[in-house]
């Protein structure tokens, strides 16, 4: 009779191990979501800069718009080819342009040139600095190895993007502390 019970206890117990506690397997795939929110957002920042940076490069008033502009078109498209290996040797799907980051690239499109300047830096600003945070978080804490060292390797450079949009923002006269929306409705 004990036997009949203690078999499937036993039998449970061991399937636990194996496969972790219901609350481990969550954990696990939390971490795994976070990993594939990472990858899929940084590549979409990084189409995004591709994108505004040729409009920079179009519509910027200012030589240290355009120039930063390039810049990004530049250093962008390097790392947009970083991130999609990335997301190719961890089984992910190659980054696209999220429907978030369209929006924004479709509020530039309609942008004038006379207020292009100011709105770009400022959106530069706010948007390296949610790259850097991103990249930051995931160097910490990803748990797909090959994604967390790409993030650690980026890092640096996406650091230097935000320092470099900080610095050119203020060169037009775009206060650092300005809210990407307060930017966008030109105050």
């Amino acid at each position: 009779m004990v036997v009949k019970f203690l078999a499937p206890a036993v039998f449970t117990a061991l399937l636990l191990n194996a496969t972790g506690s219901p609350a481990q397997t969550a954990a696990k795939e939390t971490t795994l979501s976070a990993d594939s929110s990472f990858i899929a957002t940084t590549g979409s920042l990084g189409l995004l800069q591709v994108q505004l940076g040729k409009l920079a490069q179009e519509k910027g008033s200012s030589s240290s718009v355009k120039d930063f502009g390039k810049r990004m078109v530049d250093e962008y498209s390097k790392l947009n080819g970083e991130l999609a290996a990335g997301a190719k040797q961890a089984a992910y799907p190659a980054p696209v342009l999220l429907r978030q980051h369209q929006k924004i690239l479709d509020l530039f499109l309609s942008t004038g040139r006379s207020s292009f300047d100011k709105k770009y830096m400022a959106e530069m600003v706010s948007e390296h600095q949610e790259a850097a945070r991103l990249f930051q978080q995931e160097s910490d804490g990803g748990r797909v190895t090959s994604l967390k060292e790409l993030a650690s390797k980026l890092l640096p450079t996406v650091q230097q993007h935000a320092d470099l949009a900080k610095e050119t923002a203020g060169s037009v006269g775009v206060e650092v502390t300005t809210t990407t929306a307060e930017a966008r409705q030109g105050s």
